[in-house]
């Protein structure tokens, strides 16, 4: 039985041009980048190429970009390494509490060593207020990190709002872009922050490799020592196909995005509206502006869990939230931090959509999510 893949958010497939990118690199480009003979410098060029495709995605400059294993990577650089870099006197961090656990985890630490960590409360819809951000930003700040869109709900969030109000303070801005690249335009130019992060395998790029934009200037302290890739801020050997991989995943995301937001947008809307019309209690979690691909839905009285496992026999996949959580076998802290009380947040069940998704796919995932809330809600008899 094929399935139906609603889970875009957690990763992507691999592109076949991205594929056939790597394939080459993993070929005749096999040398070290860091070496100075000709297999070494072939390899090397292959490592320039993308990091320009990577800055063209990001409206940055190839200097700016620093790889890493992944956006995880990329948010404990940009976090731990701007309070390493911090002066004495400059040792806040805010952030929001609804924050990828890539970020939330390294503030934690960081309250731990004595840091002043802020997590600011967000809204209903999943949104941090700009009055609190105005009220966070205060002289001893070092860092305000704001993810531009929520992976759980696809919420995006006031970056511009973190950015006014680091401005006043002097201090930095890192936004944790791992959902929103490819997804949305971006410019980090526009946008003012100093940092982003993002990662291939979200925009049909391979897994374990990411990039951390680091405006000109910027410094940061190295979470890793033993070498000078990377301006010394990611020492070690270059994952040069990896590289490669997401260069090419992002030149692709960039030619095609305005075609394949617009027309996931409106699969994701009939989706939702055909669910929450045939499904008793499903809602709609978040509000405002979102992600183009992501539904987040609560099913009152079913436990989201149960739903996912059973759309899975049935032949469709999608997720209780981010991936990197769904261990814990606990509710969503995101949608705990918009006000839901814990049997709402376990109702709840996250959809994501993506460039393959078809007309055909959503009419038969519609189906599928009413027949497994029907068995489940029988089940409760």
């Amino acid at each position: 039985m094929s399935q139906i893949y609603a889970d875009y958010n957690a990763t992507t497939p691999l592109d076949t041009e991205v594929r056939a990118a790597m394939d080459e690199a993993l070929g005749a480009s096999f040398g070290n980048p860091s070496s100075l003979h000709q297999a070494g410098q072939a390899a090397r060029r292959l490592v320039d190429r993308a990091r320009t495709q990577v800055a063209q995605l990001l409206g940055a400059a190839p200097d700016e970009i620093v790889f890493t294993s992944g956006g995880t990577e990329a948010d404990n650089l940009a976090v731990l390494g701007v309070a390493g870099a911090a002066a004495s006197g400059r040792r806040g961090i805010v952030t929001s509490a609804v924050e990828h656990k890539a970020v939330l985890d390294p503030c934690a630490y960081l309250r731990e060593q004595g840091h002043a960590v802020a997590f600011l409360p967000v809204d209903r819809d999943g949104r941090v207020e700009a009055a609190a951000l105005r009220a966070a930003a205060t002289s001893e700040v070092a860092l305000i990190s704001l993810m531009l869109a929520n992976n759980d709900t696809g919420t995006l969030q006031p970056v511009a709002e973190a950015v006014a109000a680091a401005n006043t303070c002097g201090a930095l801005v890192h936004t944790d872009a791992v959902q929103a690249a490819g997804k949305l335009p971006i410019d980090v130019k526009q946008l003012g922050v100093d940092l982003l992060s993002c990662s291939a395998h979200k925009l049909h790029g391979p897994k374990g490799i990411g990039a951390l934009f680091v405006r000109r200037g910027v410094r940061l302290v190295s979470l890793a020592h033993g070498g000078r890739q990377e301006r010394t801020l990611r020492p070690g050997t270059e994952n040069v196909p990896g590289i490669v991989g997401f260069g090419k995943a992002c030149e692709l995301a960039r030619a095609r995005l305005p075609a394949d937001s617009r027309r996931v947008a409106e699969l994701r809307t009939r989706f939702e509206s055909q669910v929450v019309a045939a499904v008793p209690g499903a809602r709609i979690n978040g509000g405002g502006l979102r992600l183009p691909n992501t539904a987040n839905i609560g099913f009152s009285g079913l436990d989201g869990e149960a739903i996912v496992i059973n759309l899975d026999m049935l032949g469709l996949a999608a997720s209780t939230g981010a991936a990197c959580s769904t261990a814990d076998h606990a509710p969503s802290h995101v949608l705990l931090a918009m006000g839901q009380p814990k049997d709402e947040a376990r109702s709840s069940v996250r959809f994501s959509f993506g460039r393959e998704s078809s007309d055909e796919d959503i009419e038969h995932a519609v189906t599928l999510v009413v027949r497994a809330a029907s068995i489940l809600r029988e089940a409760r008899r």
